[in-house]
């Protein structure tokens, strides 16, 4: 019996190229290297057929096998790693408390995110409402407004993530906090007298979300975020609801 010089080559099931020095090939689902000829599995017809090695490009159809193998080995490598971050993700949602609420991945920790006292400013009657939900906003122009000029909670790095427990089947995101004085504008809620229709106001950051959980989010930023005082929003769908989490990126200023 003939001795091999190359194993049968099986990549899966795949097929392979064999090819020829005429510049065509045929397509096998294996092959085997004898002294005088090649033997191959045939994919089209499905029998063993047989063609003389001098008329075969080897080193090609070698490349090719070469080439084939490496990005199977590199998908397999790229298909584990999701499934480890997936693992990792999974164990790190676990640890979300199960009380409504923010809270920031630092390294591998959670901290909770302190929610912030909102006032409710109409500059039509001059006066301040605080906090609560529903919003206790009136007809004509208001301000809803977090007091001091900086957020005691600071994050590392410019795109912090952080989990997201809802209070219910309500919206969320990340804003962008306005300076003003000794404060910081959440948003601008404009009420039309009579009909009553509320026009809302605030500077959405884009963010990345990603559902983890019942009623539980990761949330994070598309972009790196620049030095300043941001903020993470719930708000009812249906309904004048607003609850803020707010931080800072960078030093307080």
């Amino acid at each position: 019996m003939p001795v091999l010089l190359l194993l049968a080559v099986t990549l899966f099931a795949a097929n392979v190229r064999l090819y020829l020095k005429d510049g065509t090939y045929q397509l096998v689902r294996e092959y085997q290297v004898l002294p005088d000829r090649i033997k191959y599995l045939s994919a089209e017809r499905g029998e063993w057929e047989e063609i003389p090695l001098d008329l075969v490009d080897l080193n090609r159809t070698k490349q090719e096998v070469a080439a084939h193998e490496d990005e199977l080995k590199q998908e397999a490598k790229a298909d584990a790693d999701e499934e480890a971050a997936l693992r990792e993700e999974k164990q790190e949602a676990s640890y979300v408390p199960d009380e409504p609420g923010a809270y920031y991945v630092h390294g591998d920790k959670l901290e909770p995110v302190k929610e912030g006292e909102i006032n409710v400013s109409n500059s039509k009657k001059r006066t301040v409402l605080k906090i609560l939900s529903p919003i206790p906003t009136v007809s004509g122009k208001n301000t809803v407004e977090l007091a001091n000029a900086a957020s005691q909670f600071r994050v590392d790095g410019d795109r912090p993530e952080f989990y997201f427990r809802l209070h219910g089947v309500n919206g969320f995101g990340i804003i962008k906090l306005t300076p003003k004085k000794d404060a910081r504008l959440v948003e601008t809620v404009t009420i039309a007298p009579v009909t009553n229709e509320r026009t809302e106001q605030r500077e959405e950051v884009a963010t990345f979300t990603k559902q983890s959980g019942e009623q539980l989010y990761k949330i994070w930023p598309e972009k790196p975020m620049l030095p300043g005082e941001y903020a993470l929003i719930e708000y009812g769908v249906e309904e004048d609801y607003l609850e803020v989490w707010d931080f800072g990126v960078g030093p307080a200023k």
